[in-house]
C-alpha cells in the first residue's frame, strides 16, 4: 500500500517498463507480454480490476528472468516508490455464494515470481478488489514452505494500530484489500485464498451480482505450453420457495441443481488468455408485487449472544402503475473550502440530475452552507420546468468553495423550510465532507424534534459522506433516527454516480411508517424501520427471544395515505448463513450507537462479534500470521537444515505474528482535517511518526527555500569542521521547534 494513489499508478507503471527487459528466448510456444500502450494507459486504470499479485522491487537489477538470466547491462540507483511487476498468474477458481442481498466470495489463485533471479528475493503485494460495499473477511498465502494468514485480534494498549505501516497493507482504496508477503524468492510459485463479503444490487426487479473477474493481458504466462484453467462455483439461494430465472450472464454457466428457490451453477474452460470482463450474473425470482419472507434461525452454541436469529425482508416487484410518494424535498449541501476542485463540480452534477427526477407536484428548497448558509429561496418550491431552470442557475452561481462548516445552523434552517402537511413526505438530502466536535449535539437536537413532532411528520434526513474525513458514524446516526438512508463515496470517480444512486433510492418511496408484530423481546438493526422503497429492498434483521408467530403482518401507509398490511411468510432455515450476513448490519449498528452513547460496555461487545464471525470493526484490527516448520537444534546447536543427507528433525509448525495491517475501519471522522479544510481523499489520519516527518520536512523547506541553491553548494564546501557541527546543531534546534508547533 502506498501514501497515495500516485505512487501506486507510477509504481505499477515502472514496473511495466522494467518487465521489458525479461528475457523469454527463441521458444515459438513462448510469447512475452505486449506492452502498455499509450493509448491503454489514457483510458484504462493501472488500478487492479481483478485478483493480482506484484513483485515489489527496489533494486532494478534483480529483475530477470529466473529460468533463462539474460545477463543484461546492470542498471543502477534504486526505484522510489518502488516498482510493480504484475505476476504472471497460473490459475484462477471463485466460489460464490449469494443469500438474499449479500454474496459470499472465495478466490484461490496462483502466481508465479517470474521477473526475478533465482538467487534474489523481493516482496510481493496481493491486491484483491471487491465488488459493491465488499468487505474483507480473511486471507491466506502459501510459498515455498511457509504459510501466511490474516486474523482479527483486539489490541487493549492500542500498540499494534500505532505500530501498522501502511506499506504491509490494508486498504489501497475502500473496496480494494492488499497485503505484503515478504522475502519471496525468485521463481517461486504463491497460492493466495481470499476470502470477502459483498452486495448484490436489487434493481428493477432483478437481482444484479458482479464480481471483478476482468485480467490485464499482460497477467498471462508467456508460455503457451501450460494449460490455463476458468472456474466460477455459484450457488444461488434467494430465500423463497418459487423458481429462479437467469436472465444475463457474462460467461457461459451450466446448471448442475436446481430447487425451489436454489441455482447450482458451474462455468469451467480451458482458455489462451485469462478473462477480460468482469462476471456478470441477473436474475431474478418468478413473483409479483411485493414479495418477502422472514428466515428464523438457532444461533450455534458457541456463539455470545444466545438469543435467536431472524431476518425479514421486503422487495417491490417493478410496477409502473404504482405511485410514489409526492415529495418535500430540501437538498443541504457543504460548499466548504474543502469541497473546491472536481469535488463540488461532481456534487453540482448529481444535485441537478436529482432535482431534473422530480415530479411537478413535488416542492423543494436548496441550502448551500460553509460557515454560514446560502438560500435559494425561503419558502419551497413546486418543481416546475421553470423553476427548476432557476434552480440550476443559482447552482451555478452560489455553489463556490470557500470557508469552513457550520452543520448545526443548517440543518436547523432547513428543517425549518417544511410545511408540516402530512400529504407528503419531508426530506433532507444532507451532503457533507467534514467533520464537527458538535455533533452528538446535533443528533441529541433531531432526537426532541422528532419527538415533539412526531415520528410521522418528522422530516427523513438521507445523508451523504465524501471521503474519510467525515464522520460517518455521525450520518448513519441522524439517517437511522430519522428513518432516512446513509450513503456515501471515497473516490472522486464514484461521486456522481454514488449521489445520484442515493438520491434515487431515497426518493422512491412507496411504503412508509411501517411496523411489524414480531415478539416482544425484539431488536433490530438498524433500529428503525426505514421506509420501503422502489429501486431498495428492505431487509431489516435482528435477534428476538420467544416465540415468533408462524405468519408476521407488516403495516404501513402507501402512497394515497391508506393503510396496507403484506402478510409475509415465517420459515426456519438451516442452509442460509444468518449469523454471518447478520454480522455486518449489527456492527454497524451497534458502532454508531456506541458512538452517539460513548458506551464502552457497547464497543466490546462489537469487539467480540467481530472476532466471532470475522467481519470487521472500528474496535478490532487484521494482524498477518507467518507459519513455518520448527526445527530441533543440533548437538552443535543449529538447526541442521544443511546437515549432508540426513534430513533435520522438525518438532512441528511455529507461528508468529509479522505486522500489523493498516487500519480497516472508516474511523470517526477528522476535525482537524475539516478545521484547516483539506479536500476529501481516503486515508486515515496521519500518525504522530508522520506529523514529526512533515514538520521536519517543512521546517527544512523553508529554510532552504530563502537560499540559492548553488551558492549553498558553494558555501557548504568552505565551512570547516567546527562550522558544520554548529550547522547541524542549528538544523535540529529549527527541526525541535517546528515539532513542537
Amino acid at each position: 500500500m502506498y501514501n497515495n494513489d500516485d505512487d501506486f499508478t507510477t509504481g505499477v507503471r515502472d514496473g511495466l517498463r522494467l518487465a521489458k527487459r525479461i528475457y523469454y528466448g527463441n521458444d515459438r510456444s513462448v510469447v512475452a507480454p505486449k506492452p502498455v500502450t499509450p493509448m491503454e494507459k489514457a483510458t484504462k486504470s493501472l488500478y487492479p480490476t481483478s485478483p493480482m499479485v506484484y513483485a515489489v522491487i527496489y533494486n532494478p537489477a534483480i529483475v530477470d528472468n529466473p529460468d533463462m538470466p539474460s545477463y543484461q547491462p546492470h542498471v543502477h540507483g534504486r526505484c522510489d516508490p518502488p516498482a510493480l511487476i504484475p505476476l504472471q498468474m497460473n490459475e484462477i477458481s471463485f466460489e460464490v455464494e449469494c443469500y438474499l442481498d449479500t454474496a459470499f466470495v472465495t478466490m484461490s489463485g496462483s502466481w508465479r515470481v517470474h521477473c526475478v533471479m533465482g538467487d534474489a528475493d523481493c516482496s510481493c503485494r496481493v491486491a484483491i478488489p471487491m465488488g459493491e460495499e465488499g468487505s474483507i473477511l480473511g486471507a491466506e498465502v502459501e510459498v515455498a514452505r511457509k504459510s501466511y494468514s490474516t486474523k482479527l485480534v483486539v489490541d487493549e494498549n492500542g500498540e499494534d494500530e500505532s505500530a501498522a505501516v501502511v506499506e504491509d497493507g490494508g486498504l489501497l482504496k475502500p473496496h480494494i484489500f492488499t497485503l505484503t508477503i515478504p522475502q519471496v524468492d525468485g521463481g517461486s510459485n504463491l497460492s493466495v485464498k481470499v476470502r470477502w463479503t459483498q452486495k448484490v444490487i436489487y434493481k428493477d426487479g432483478e437481482f444484479i451480482l458482479t464480481v471483478p473477474y476482468s485480467f490485464p493481458e499482460y497477467v498471462t504466462p508467456a508460455s503457451k505450453k501450460h494449460p490455463k484453467k476458468e472456474r466460477i462455483q455459484l450457488k444461488v439461494n434467494c430465500g423463497l420457495n418459487t423458481d429462479i430465472a437467469c436472465k444475463t450472464t457474462s460467461h457461459p454457466l451450466k446448471e448442475r441443481k436446481r430447487e425451489p428457490g436454489k441455482l447450482d451453477l458451474l462455468y469451467e474452460t480451458l482458455v489462451l488468455t485469462w478473462s477480460s470482463t468482469d462476471f456478470i450474473f441477473k436474475y431474478h425470482a418468478f413473483t409479483t408485487n411485493l414479495f418477502g419472507s422472514v428466515l428464523l434461525k438457532s444461533p450455534s452454541p458457541q456463539s455470545i449472544d444466545q438469543r435467536d436469529m431472524f431476518s425479514l425482508y421486503l422487495f417491490a416487484y417493478p410496477d409502473k402503475r404504482r405511485k410514489v410518494f409526492r415529495k418535500e424535498a430540501v437538498f443541504i449541501v457543504d460548499i466548504s473550502e474543502s469541497m473546491q476542485g472536481n469535488t463540488i463540480e461532481l456534487t453540482k452534477n448529481a444535485l441537478i440530475a436529482a432535482l431534473s427526477k422530480l415530479e411537478p407536484d413535488d416542492f423543494f428548497g436548496i441550502m448551500a452552507f460553509n460557515d454560514q448558509t446560502h438560500l435559494y429561496s425561503s419558502t419551497l418550491e413546486l418543481a416546475t420546468n421553470e423553476s427548476l431552470k432557476k434552480a440550476n442557475e443559482w447552482i451555478d452561481t452560489n455553489f463556490i468553495a470557500s470557508g469552513g462548516t457550520n452543520m448545526s445552523i443548517a440543518l436547523d434552517q432547513g428543517l425549518e423550510l417544511f410545511s408540516g402537511t402530512s400529504k407528503s413526505i419531508p426530506m433532507v438530502f444532507f451532503i457533507t465532507d467534514g467533520a464537527t466536535e458538535n455533533e452528538r449535539q446535533i443528533c441529541e437536537v433531531m432526537q426532541k424534534q422528532q419527538k415533539n413532532k412526531g415520528s410521522e411528520l418528522f422530516p427523513r434526513i438521507h445523508t451523504f459522506g465524501i471521503g474519510s474525513f467525515c464522520n460517518h458514524y455521525f450520518l448513519r446516526m441522524l439517517a437511522m433516527m430519522s428513518k432516512g438512508h446513509y450513503d456515501a463515496s471515497y473516490d472522486a470517480d464514484s461521486i456522481e454516480t454514488r449521489m445520484q444512486m442515493w438520491a434515487s433510492k431515497a426518493s422512491s418511496s412507496i411504503m412508509t411508517n411501517i411496523v411489524i408484530d414480531g415478539p416482544d423481546d425484539l431488536e433490530i438493526y438498524p433500529s428503525t424501520i426505514p421506509d420501503l422503497c422502489y429501486n431498495r429492498p428492505l431487509i431489516i434483521s435482528g435477534r428476538y427471544k420467544g416465540k415468533f408467530p408462524e405468519k408476521l403482518e407488516a403495516k404501513g401507509t402507501i402512497a394515497d395515505m391508506s393503510n396496507f398490511t403484506i402478510d409475509i411468510e415465517v420459515q426456519h432455515t438451516n442452509d442460509i448463513p444468518l449469523e454471518k450476513m447478520l454480522a455486518k448490519n449489527q456492527i454497524e449498528s451497534y458502532t454508531t450507537q456506541a458512538w452517539f452513547s460513548e458506551d464502552k460496555e457497547l464497543e466490546e461487545k462489537v469487539a467480540k462479534i467481530s472476532l466471532e464471525t470475522g467481519t470487521v470493526s472500528e474496535y478490532t484490527h487484521m494482524i498477518m500470521l507467518k507459519t513455518e516448520p520448527h526445527y530441533k537444534p543440533s548437538k552443535s546447536g543449529k538447526t541442521g537444515k544443511k546437515q549432508g543427507k540426513k534430513k533435520p528433525d522438525q518438532e512441528g509448525l511455529k507461528t508468529e505474528k509479522i505486522y500489523t495491517l493498516h487500519h480497516l475501519g472508516l474511523g470517526f471522522g477528522n476535525m482537524v482535517a475539516t478545521f484547516e479544510n483539506i479536500p476529501p481523499r481516503f486515508v486515515r489520519a496521519p500518525s504522530q511518526t508522520d506529523k514529526i516527518v512533515s514538520a521536519t520536512g517543512n521546517c527544512c523547506a523553508d529554510v532552504f527555500s530563502k537560499c540559492c541553491c548553488m551558492c549553498c553548494i558553494q558555501a557548504c564546501s568552505r565551512i570547516n569542521n567546527q562550522c558544520s557541527v554548529v550547522l547541524t546543531q542549528t538544523c535540529g534546534f529549527l527541526t525541535c521547534s517546528a515539532c513542537c508547533e
